[in-house]
């Protein structure tokens, strides 16, 4: 299970031109911060559009999950509501329901393009939304910019019954995790395994086969999943800037809980119980 696992929801990303009402749910950010309230510690409530005294130009049609519309406040400027506070949008990796969680998974994906989408990079001019798809247009050079999607590959790295499982150096993130990185302009998925890994702990890798993929909204990224076997030497050298920690795990040694968010996580659980690809 994944974030975007969210059974029998159904998302709908397809842009639409879509007036919002007093009931509608309103996504307010300021940098990683979203403006909410939690119900049990848990529980997700976001302001509904009435409650945020503003005029009806000022925010923007996302998506809807099932029949809910989601919208967001596109000029944040200090919105405080009594019982709402702002809290990392990290707490979505922990709140419920879970379609509600990976819509503000979705949304802050879309903030961030937004916020950083606003004059065109080619010559200057203010650029405006599209009223036919999710674009951002140039008035002046007819540049068209469209919502920026990061692909990122995570490599499980296999040694005959052993996964080679890493830690982060300097992140916030402090468990366990897989080799993971940017694929470069001019690399194929293939060769930026390669390079990764090589990078990362030193290591050659073979039979490259993939597992999975996962929209990843914190980092605005498309993560593409795939399990490999170890070529060679299989001595880890980290990269000491990346990583603080690298070590080879059997599979009766791994004991982590489901998250239900990442990727990473299902693929680390997926060889523990033996169902990565072979």
């Amino acid at each position: 299970m994944m974030i975007q696992d969210i059974g029998d929801h159904i998302f709908h990303n397809q842009f639409a031109k879509r007036e919002v009402t007093d009931d509608d749910w309103v996504f307010v950010f300021y940098g990683n911060q979203l403006l909410c309230r939690l119900v049990d510690d848990r529980g997700l409530v976001l302001p509904e559009f009435k409650q945020l005294s503003c005029s009806k130009d000022k925010v923007t049609f996302l998506f809807s999950v099932d029949d809910r519309a989601y919208f967001l406040l596109s000029d944040w400027d200090g919105v405080l509501l009594e019982g709402f506070t702002y809290r990392s949008v990290e707490i979505l990796r922990d709140v419920t329901p879970k379609h509600q969680a990976f819509a503000g998974f979705c949304a802050y994906h879309l903030s961030c393009w937004y916020r950083d989408t606003r004059i065109c990079g080619s010559c200057g001019q203010t650029l405006i939304p599209d009223d036919k798809e999710r674009m951002m247009f140039c008035p002046d050079c007819k540049s068209m910019i469209y919502p920026r999607i990061n692909p990122v590959i995570i490599v499980g790295v296999i040694r005959n019954d052993k996964i080679l499982m890493t830690k982060y150096n300097g992140r916030s993130y402090k468990d366990y995790a897989l080799i993971a990185g940017f694929i470069e302009f001019g690399e194929t998925v293939e060769q930026a395994i390669d390079r990764e890994v090589m990078e990362e702990v030193g290591l050659k890798v073979k039979n490259i086969r993939f597992y999975k993929s996962q929209p990843w909204g914190f980092s605005c990224s498309l993560l593409l999943g795939f399990f490999a076997d170890v070529d060679g030497d299989t001595h880890i050298s980290i990269e000491e800037e990346e990583l603080s920690y690298g070590g080879w795990f059997r599979r009766d040694e791994i004991n982590l809980p489901e998250d239900n968010v990442s990727l990473t996580r299902e693929m680390i659980l997926a060889f523990a119980a033996g169902k990565e690809p072979v």
